[in-house]
């Protein structure tokens, strides 16, 4: 019989040793943190649109022997990507053998200061995304865009997307849509919708909360992993893993199909947020 498998490339090789270190370093790292535990002694939250580079961020944070680290996708944490009661939640960072307790907040973005306020002490990190790279990515992994901002529009606040959402808010998706609006087009209210939660919390002037640029992440690699170990009090930056981030999935490319007037509410939603560290990097 001949052997029709596709051959293992080259690029796909190296993944498959990425993921295989990946693999022992949790083991070992887990092992480690179960022979000589300690006390939590913060949690973190990682807060942000979907497909907004909070994976990579994640990775970030698991490369250090203080954190353990608990995806969208871990049944003790999360049901449906939707994070457990807060007991459950509770229970699992007082089990934690490592003093640094970082779980996922996608879907509970409306939810952050409670979180902080419920188990301090707390940080949160909100990654932000250029939202034409985030819609764009989003299409690709998610559907149902145009469904739900038609549902949220008209009222609906039954699931995460719209729990939490301002009259304002809503109004605007009431205004913007239109049945014939794209995929992608409806990916982007959804970057703006989420995203607009940071503000509309006062996150920003909250000093528990850092946000995290994706595309500085993946330029400035050794600079920005410093920072985020620096402002949570993780000791050992990790160069290695900032060695490993790159810059390629940064396009900035507006999809065709995107109104005008929706490209324009992310993009000033978009510079308030960069305005808010234009300041502060050289």
């Amino acid at each position: 019989m001949t052997n029709t498998a596709r051959p293992v490339t080259g690029y796909d090789a190296r993944s498959l040793r990425i993921r295989i270190r990946h693999a022992l370093w949790r083991q070992t790292k887990a092992l480690r943190q179960h022979l000589r535990p300690h006390p939590i002694a913060q949690h973190v939250f990682v807060a942000g649109m979907q497909r907004s580079g909070t994976n990579l961020l994640m990775d970030v944070l698991d490369a250090s022997l203080d954190t353990q680290v608990f995806h969208e996708t871990d049944p003790r944490a999360f049901e449906r990507y939707q994070m457990r009661d807060l007991t459950v939640i509770r229970g699992l960072a007082q089990a934690s053998p490592a003093p640094v307790f970082v779980i996922k907040a996608l879907c509970e973005l409306d939810r952050i200061k409670l979180l902080m306020d419920t188990f301090s002490p707390a940080k949160t990190l909100w990654m932000v995304r250029d939202w034409r790279d985030s819609a764009s990515s989003a299409v690709k992994s998610f559907g149902g865009f145009v469904p739900q901002w038609q549902r949220l529009a008209h009222g609906d606040a039954k699931d995460w997307r719209g729990r939490g959402m301002s009259s304002a808010t809503r109004e605007l998706l009431a205004a913007l849509y239109h049945p014939n609006a794209s995929e992608a087009e409806g990916a982007a209210i959804m970057w703006f919708y989420r995203n607009a939660l940071f503000f509309e919390q006062l996150l920003a002037s909250d000093a528990r909360v850092r946000l995290v640029f994706y595309e500085e992440l993946v330029r400035q690699p050794a600079r920005e992993v410093a920072a985020v170990y620096d402002f949570l009090g993780l000791p050992g930056f990790n160069a290695a893993i900032a060695a490993r981030i790159h810059a390629r999935s940064i396009r900035h490319r507006t999809p065709p199909d995107v109104a005008p007037a929706v490209a324009a509410l992310c993009d000033e939603l978009l510079s308030r947020f960069r305005a808010l560290t234009s300041g502060k990097r050289k």
